[in-house]
């Protein structure tokens, strides 16, 4: 931004926060977002060339044998690993998985087996009778029988205790849950897709993780790429949140504050570069300069 522009922007802030702007900053910002279009930034308007499928926004190579695997066992029942670093979007594949499958219309459950304690994750998938321990006061149904016929996503499989790694393998092996406190089992046909982040075969050799269940849940393995590993997908994604966080707002980016999109290697991929155009669409006022972004991403 020249510093001229600079300037501008300084007195527009000071200006607006008297409360002497109303409608003639309106439009101020939106023929600064439209000079910032035709210097070649990108606008929130410009979504003709926006791809996506499967829910996930982008056209690179890596992305599109991601959408190829997707559509290839989507309509199978066999168990899936997702593998990816946080922020990938391993969620999103799951329900991609489930929505283009004949389950379609059954239920679609997530549960994140790093997020519950060990002690109540049984609880969680299998279901406990009342009485069957402190704060049981009623019987309750656990995600296998709420997913029945559908789809159950197993997040962070990886952090799930061993104990609890014997009890799944048996549901997988007999198709039966026991809920906590029963001696009664149930049928249930759900489809399993886990996801982690961790190396899973390296836990094997290390026995953090059970051979046994490994083997059952890596029956088709999608590996999904970083962020910095998909060219051409950061601008196709920055298109994407500057509609999505426009907020009414004529949004454009600065080809300088693209320019450090682009370049930066995005650690927490997809999920941190959505914040990070959350901020920019909150500090800017129509066009998002080199400034309104974080001082790790401008580094």
């Amino acid at each position: 931004m020249s510093d001229l522009g600079k300037r501008l922007e300084a007195l527009l802030a000071e200006a607006r926060e008297r409360g002497e702007l109303g409608e003639l900053g309106d439009l101020l910002n939106a023929a600064r977002a439209e000079l910032a279009a035709a210097s070649g930034a990108s606008t929130a308007d410009d979504q003709t060339d926006v791809p996506s499928r499967f829910g996930m926004v982008g056209d690179s190579e890596p992305l599109r044998a991601v959408f190829k695997l997707i559509e290839r066992v989507a309509s199978s029942s066999v168990p899936v690993l997702i593998r990816g670093e946080t922020g990938t979007g391993k969620e999103l594949v799951a329900r991609a998985l489930h929505d283009a499958s004949p389950r379609r219309k059954a239920t679609f459950l997530a549960e994140n087996c790093a997020a519950v304690p060990a002690n109540l994750l049984e609880s969680e998938l299998f279901g406990h009778k009342k009485g069957s321990f402190t704060h049981a006061i009623a019987d309750r149904a656990g995600h296998f029988v709420a997913a029945d016929k559908g789809t159950l996503f197993l997040d962070e499989i990886g952090d799930m205790p061993l104990e609890m790694q014997a009890k799944l393998l048996r549901v997988l092996e007999t198709g039966e849950v026991r809920p906590v406190g029963s001696n009664e089992t149930r049928k249930v046909d759900v489809r399993i897709v886990a996801a982690t982040h961790r190396d899973l075969a390296q836990m094997v050799q290390e026995r953090t993780f059970r051979e046994d269940l490994f083997y059952r849940l890596d029956v088709v393995h999608i590996e999904l790429p970083a962020l910095r590993d998909r060219p051409g997908d950061v601008e196709h994604l920055v298109r994407f949140f500057l509609r999505r966080f426009a907020d009414g707002v004529p949004r454009a980016l600065d080809p300088e504050a693209l320019a450090a999109l682009v370049q930066y290697p995005w650690p927490g991929n997809v999920r941190q570069l959505e914040n990070e155009m959350r901020r920019g669409c909150a500090l800017s006022q129509g066009c998002i300069g080199l400034e309104d972004l974080s001082e790790e991403v401008r580094r």
